[in-house]
C-alpha cells in the first residue's frame, strides 16, 4: 500500500515540461464521441419529455448518455495516459486544453451517483423539477466542462492561427455547439425555438391572453443563448463561412428532440438563420479589431434570425399574426439586444492579432 501511495504522488508531482496540444485529429475525435454523449442526453430529454411513466434510473435512453460518456472520459484519460508513458507526470502529462475536462471526468460520475440515489429514493422527475435537481445540475455542468473540450484545445494551438478553416475549427464548433444545447436543455421553460408555427402565430395575435409575453420572454432568452456562442467566436477568430450554419444546425436537436420534430418549420428557420449570419460575417468581417463591424453582425444576425422567425412560422402557421405590433416589433428588439451582447463582449477593440493571442495566451490552456 505504501509503495502503490509513492508511487502516486511521484506521477502527481509535475516532471516540469511545457504542456502540448493534441493533433487536429485527436480533436475531431473528442469532438465526434462528445456527439455521441450530448446525443444520448437528447435521447434522454426526449424519453423525459414525451414518456408519461419514468419509474427507474436504469433505462435504454440512460445507456446511451452514460456510455457516451465512458467512451469520451475514456479517450480523454487515454490522452493523458500516452503523456505519462512517454514520461511526462502532474500537469506536464495534460494536454492543453484537456484539464478542465479531465477534472470533470469523475465530478461527472460522481453526480451520476448521486443522481442515481436521488431517483432511488425521491423518483423520476417528469416535469418542470427536473430542470432544478442539483444532481442534474450538476451533470449538467460537468459535461459542459468535458463536451467543450475541443473549443479549448483549438483556443491558442499553433496551427489554428486567427483564420481557420472550416475543417480545422470543425471539433470545436461541435464541441461548444453541443455546449449550448445543454443551455438551451435547461431553460427549456424559455425556449422559443419549441415553439410550433401554429402556436407563434396565435400567441402573437392576442394582446389580453398569456401567450404573447410568454413567447416574447422565450424569444429574449433563446437570442441570448444562440448568439452568446457566435459572438465569443467571432472575436476570436475570422470564422470560415458555414461555420455558424453548423452550430445552429446542432442548436435545433435538443428542442426537435423533446418536440419529436413536430416543429420542423421553425427549427428549420434557425438553419437558414445561421447561413444568413455567416453571409454576414462573409460581407462585414466583423473581428476584435473591427469593433464596429463586430456590433452591427451582433444586431444584424439577431434581427435576420428573428424574422426569419416570425416570417416562417407565419407562412407555416396560416398567415401573420393579428397585432402587427407584436411581430414587427419582435425583431427589432432581438436586434438591440444583439447589439447590446455585442458591446458587452467587446466594449473596446483589442489590440492586433500577435499581441491579442499573447494576452489570452492562457486562457486556452486550463
Amino acid at each position: 500500500m505504501a509503495l502503490a501511495d509513492a508511487g502516486i504522488r511521484r506521477l502527481l508531482v509535475d516532471s516540469g515540461e511545457p504542456r502540448g496540444w493534441v493533433s487536429p485529429r485527436t480533436d475531431l475525435v473528442t469532438a465526434l464521441l462528445g456527439v455521441w454523449f450530448g446525443v444520448g442526453l437528447m435521447i434522454d430529454a426526449w424519453a423525459h419529455t414525451n414518456q408519461a411513466e419514468l419509474e427507474t434510473f436504469f433505462t435504454p435512453w440512460h445507456a446511451v448518455f452514460y456510455s457516451g460518456f465512458a467512451v469520451v472520459s475514456g479517450w480523454i484519460l487515454w490522452q493523458v495516459w500516452r503523456n505519462v508513458r512517454a514520461g511526462r507526470q502532474g500537469l506536464a502529462a495534460v494536454p492543453t486544453g484537456y484539464l478542465a475536462g479531465l477534472v470533470a471526468v469523475p465530478a461527472f460520475a460522481a453526480f451520476g451517483f448521486a443522481d442515481m440515489m436521488w431517483h432511488t429514493i425521491l423518483g423520476i422527475e417528469t416535469s418542470l423539477d427536473i430542470l432544478f435537481s442539483p444532481s442534474h445540475l450538476g451533470l449538467i455542468v460537468t459535461m459542459l466542462l468535458i463536451i467543450t473540450t475541443p473549443l479549448r484545445s483549438a483556443w491558442n494551438a499553433p496551427d489554428v492561427g486567427t483564420r481557420p478553416t472550416l475543417g480545422r475549427l470543425l471539433p470545436a464548433l461541435i464541441g461548444l455547439a453541443f455546449g449550448t444545447t445543454l443551455v438551451s436543455l435547461f431553460l427549456s421553460y424559455g425556449d422559443a425555438m419549441q415553439y410550433r408555427a401554429a402556436r407563434i402565430v396565435e400567441a402573437f395575435s392576442s394582446v389580453e391572453e398569456p401567450g404573447a409575453d410568454r413567447l416574447a420572454l422565450a424569444m429574449v432568452i433563446t437570442n441570448v443563448v444562440l448568439l452568446s456562442p457566435v459572438l465569443l467566436l467571432v472575436r476570436r477568430w475570422v470564422l470560415p463561412f458555414g461555420s455558424v450554419t453548423v452550430m445552429y444546425t446542432i442548436g435545433v436537436l435538443m428542442p426537435g428532440a423533446q418536440t419529436e420534430f413536430q416543429n420542423v418549420s421553425v427549427l428549420l428557420s434557425f438553419v437558414v438563420a445561421g447561413l444568413v449570419s455567416d453571409v454576414l460575417i462573409r460581407w462585414l468581417r466583423p473581428s476584435g479589431q473591427r469593433r464596429g463591424a463586430y456590433w452591427a453582425f451582433a444586431g444584424l444576425s439577431a434581427f435576420a434570425t428573428w424574422t426569419l422567425y416570425i416570417v416562417i412560422a407565419s407562412i407555416a402557421g396560416g398567415g401573420l399574426p393579428a397585432v402587427p405590433e407584436l411581430w414587427t416589433g419582435a425583431p427589432i428588439i432581438a436586434g438591440l439586444i444583439g447589439l447590446a451582447l455585442g458591446a458587452l463582449f467587446l466594449p473596446n477593440a483589442v489590440a492586433a492579432p500577435g499581441a491579442r493571442d499573447e494576452a489570452v495566451g492562457d486562457a486556452g490552456r486550463a
